[in-house]
């Protein structure tokens, strides 16, 4: 689609920059996940567990106390669901909580509590109702709070933290109408005045939008005299002149979210509002991603532990051919999948967790994995249930309670589940995310080398930096602790865990010189594999959740919390993950990518359009994209601030 007048032209290579300018360059902390995919296998960093200190744990559980009897006695998820709206003095009852400051210091009036403790009271909440987990973490995560934390001023700070921790809901706009994952192409503009910015444009998605008193809002400045330029990020307040919510979303899933299109038409904001330097909005919004996105995982957690306790349940009591259909193996092995998945995602979202809080590690990879694998985990799950359940498993739980049965909402589940296989990066999104840090130290001995605007000597220095690196690093990637039988003894019990640890050290070194292969064929190419970049990432993101499962299983033994049960588990999931890395492994380089590719060009052609007939097109009329240029608000303000 051609650009619209008000929207930056923008060519692929300009894009990538952009995107590339917003990293973070530097790795100042230890990485388990980076180390893995560099085929280094650094368990040291995450064995023994990491845990808590005894006053974050005990304020923690506190709070999860309270919030667990508010969530059985105050949340009616049946009638969130029925009216397609969080009723106000649910709202109004988390705030009084404290639960909008979850995250927040004390001394702003916020709990304070740790990352582990923020994600299992998402668990919670997000168990009791997905949209009320979906306003909180968006609230919290990707919304004022978060971003100010990290970059704020003190004077924002004392001005909006208090304000964030108990009355007012906070929300986060980048998205546009045009402008997805390919953030060089915002249109929202902020031009300088004086004092001020003037914000025009128009933002899609804006979840809690629609009920928000303060925004993050990313503008485009544009670059002139004393202005550096650049995406910048600001807090508006949504009240402003200005600011006019002109629809509120409905979606598949998530009917409680108050989500919306958000247009800003001469909205003047205060200097004193911008977050961080001019040019600085898209790096302060990934680095507020590198923890915000583990809120996804910890209530996908969630959801395969309220999966695992209806398929119990059910497959108890549901009789087919003279036995509980749990014991029929083909239910059975989805109740495993079920039981074994579970164990590992939180063990994932547990340790990265305490990870983040401790501060030792950089996690910005293994948030991004847990963000990815639990999405896609989740959703699988839920998926597994609906088919364990069967005719009801797609029935309403509305329907199931009128013709007198106990009302699961199963198929609810698996809708509101969707969404995150695309929120805060889509899968595909996520995919190339983390490819492009597991291969930043190729990248970084080798960029020039393969970059086709490199002069010459450009390129026989490059030549002569990998040529170091490669040297150092290839020899240590044929050999290591997994081939040794008695590594990793202090995991063997009852069940013995360290033939998997043996094997993800295996894995990992195996990992590493797939990627080093696929570097030396394709070259400057290697980002247009996204087929194989993205099992790449699958494949690092099993080995990491079987690091974690064993991890959390030893840790449950020493403290005597259902060690023996864990360290099933553990075994169980580790054992179907190695299929599946096996089978990711063997798709490295036995796949379809390439006929693919044709296929596609075909399609969009119109080579294959004769394959379209015989059907009729139920879509209404309309652009595929809704024109968002910039202007005064032609519709009524829809904005329903809670009080």
């Amino acid at each position: 689609m051609s650009a619209t007048p008000h929207q930056p032209k923008v060519t692929e290579r300009e894009a990538r920059q952009v995107a590339e300018a917003a990293r973070e360059q530097d790795w100042r902390k230890p990485s388990f996940a980076k180390e893995l995919f560099l085929g280094r296998f650094r368990l040291d960093l995450i064995h023994p567990h990491p845990m808590p200190a005894d006053e974050d744990a005990q304020r923690g559980e506190e709070f999860l106390a309270k919030l667990r009897d508010f969530c059985e006695t105050k949340i009616d998820s049946a009638r969130i669901e029925r009216e397609a709206r969080i009723p106000d003095e649910t709202v109004n009852g988390l705030k009084e909580l404290g639960a909008l400051g979850m995250k927040i210091d004390t001394k702003y009036g916020g709990l304070g509590l740790t990352q582990v403790y923020y994600n299992k009271a998402l668990t919670l909440v997000g168990s009791a109702s997905p949209a009320l987990g979906a306003l909180l973490s968006a609230h919290q995560s990707i919304g004022v709070p978060q971003p100010l934390k990290l970059f704020g001023t003190q004077e924002q700070k004392d001005t909006y933290l208090p304000r964030c921790a108990r009355t007012d809901i906070s929300a986060f706009l980048l998205t546009e109408p045009d402008v997805g994952s390919d953030p060089a192409r915002l249109a929202t503009t902020a031009v300088p005045d004086g004092d001020d910015y003037v914000l025009d444009g128009v933002k899609l998605w804006t979840t809690n939008g629609v009920v928000a008193d303060l925004l993050v809002v990313m503008a485009r400045v544009p670059k002139s005299e004393g202005h550096k330029g650049g995406i910048t990020a600001f807090v508006v307040e949504a009240g402003s002149e200005g600011v006019t919510v002109e629809n509120r979303n409905a979606f598949m899933g998530l009917r409680g979210l108050e989500n919306g299109v958000t247009r800003f038409h001469r909205v003047r904001v205060p200097a004193a509002n911008r977050i961080g330097p001019e040019g600085a909005g898209l790096k302060i919004a990934l680095t507020t991603l590198n923890t915000g996105r583990l809120s996804l995982p910890a209530m996908c957690v969630g959801a395969g532990k309220w999966c695992l306790k209806i398929a119990r349940e059910w497959s108890a009591a549901r009789e087919q051919w003279g036995k509980p259909v749990a014991f029929h193996e083909a239910v059975g092995a989805k109740i495993s999948f079920i039981a074994a998945t579970t164990f590992a995602l939180e063990a994932v979202v547990d340790l990265s967790s305490q990870m983040a809080d401790e501060n030792r590690n950089d996690i910005r990879i293994e948030a991004a994995l847990a963000k990815l694998y639990g999405s896609e985990m989740g959703w699988l799950m839920a998926d597994e249930l609906v088919q364990i359940r069967g005719g009801r498993g797609f029935e309403t739980a509305e329907s199931l309670a009128a013709r007198g049965e106990r009302a699961v909402p199963a198929e609810q589940i698996l809708r509101d589940l969707r969404i995150n296989r695309i929120f805060e990066g889509s899968t595909e999104i996520m995919h190339l995310l983390i490819a492009r840090e597991a291969v930043d130290a190729h990248l970084s001995v080798a960029g020039d080398l393969i970059d086709s605007d490199k002069s010459l000597s450009d390129k026989a220095k490059a030549g002569a930096n990998a040529g170091v690196f490669y040297a150092k690093w290839l020899p240590k990637l044929v050999a290591g602790q997994g081939q040794i039988p008695g590594a990793y003894g202090e995991f063997r019990r009852e069940v013995d865990l360290s033939p998997h640890l043996r094997y993800v050290e295996r894995g990992a070194r195996k990992l590493a010189r797939s990627t080093f292969y696929a570097m030396s064929r394709w070259q400057g190419r290697m980002e247009t594999k996204q087929g194989f970049l993205g099992r790449i990432v699958d494949i690092g993101a099993e080995l990491f959740a079987m690091s974690a499962a064993c991890v959390r299983a030893e840790l449950l033994r020493k403290e005597g919390d259902h060690g023996r049960e864990a360290y099933q588990l553990a075994d169980a999931f580790c054992r179907q993950s190695r299929i599946r890395v096996e089978e990711l492994f063997g798709r490295l380089w036995s796949n379809t990518d390439d006929l693919d590719r044709k296929v596609v060009k075909g399609v969009l052609s119109g080579t294959y359009a004769w394959l379209e007939e015989g059907v009729v097109d139920p879509s209404g009329e309309g652009p595929w994209i809704a024109d968002a240029t910039p202007g005064a608000a032609k519709r009524e303000n829809v904005h329903r601030p809670i009080r």
